[in-house]
C-alpha cells in the first residue's frame, strides 16, 4: 500500500497487522509493520551531495573524488555515509583556517540528533598518525579533529564511513 505520509498511512490504518507493508511518498521508505511498531526496511534512492568546503581543504585528496555524502537505510536505520577525499591546507604545522570542513551546513535531514564522532583515514606521509577524528555536530557542521605539530597528512579520506543519525 502506498501513502502520502505516516500521518496520512496512521489516519487509514486504525488497526495495523503484524506483516503489512507500506511505501510513503513523502520519505521514499518501505515500511512494515511487526506486530508493534512501523520499521524501514529500506529507503528510496538517494543521491551523492558534495560537500561544500571552507577555505583552507580542497576535493580530491588523494585522487579519491569529491567528498560527498549520501542518506541510505543500513539495518532498519537511517544513516549518513561519505566518500571521497580532501586535501587541507596548512601553516606553522597546524590547519591554515579551521577544523570546521564544510562552508554550508549539512541539510536537516542529514543531521544526527546528538554529536557523532567517526574514525577517518589519512595518509602517514608527514603524519604521527594514521587516522583522525570526525564529529558530525547536530547543526550540521564537520568538525575535524587530530591535526597538530607532528600531523600534518597531504589528504584525508572519507570512503566506506558512516554513522546512524
Amino acid at each position: 500500500m502506498t501513502f502520502a505520509s505516516a500521518v496520512v498511512r496512521g489516519a487509514t490504518i486504525k488497526k495495523p497487522v503484524a506483516g503489512m507493508a507500506t511505501w510513503l511518498r513523502d520519505v521514499g521508505q518501505l515500511q512494515i509493520y511487526d506486530g508493534s511498531a512501523w520499521t524501514t526496511l529500506t529507503s528510496g534512492q538517494s543521491t551523492w551531495k558534495t560537500v561544500t568546503l571552507n577555505t583552507g581543504f580542497t576535493h580530491n585528496g588523494n585522487s579519491q573524488g569529491s567528498f560527498q555524502y549520501r542518506l541510505v537505510n543500513l539495518f532498519g536505520e537511517q544513516m549518513l555515509y561519505f566518500r571521497g577525499g580532501i586535501t587541507p591546507k596548512y601553516s606553522g604545522g597546524t590547519l591554515q583556517y579551521t577544523n570546521e570542513i564544510n562552508s554550508v551546513a549539512l541539510p536537516a535531514n542529514c543531521r544526527p540528533t546528538s554529536l557523532r564522532t567517526i574514525l577517518i583515514p589519512c595518509s602517514d606521509k608527514d603524519s604521527a598518525r594514521i587516522a583522525l577524528r570526525l564529529d558530525i555536530t547536530t547543526g550540521g557542521i564537520l568538525n575535524l579533529w587530530g591535526i597538530q605539530k607532528d600531523t600534518n597528512p597531504p589528504w584525508i579520506g572519507f570512503h566506506g564511513t558512516f554513522t546512524s543519525l
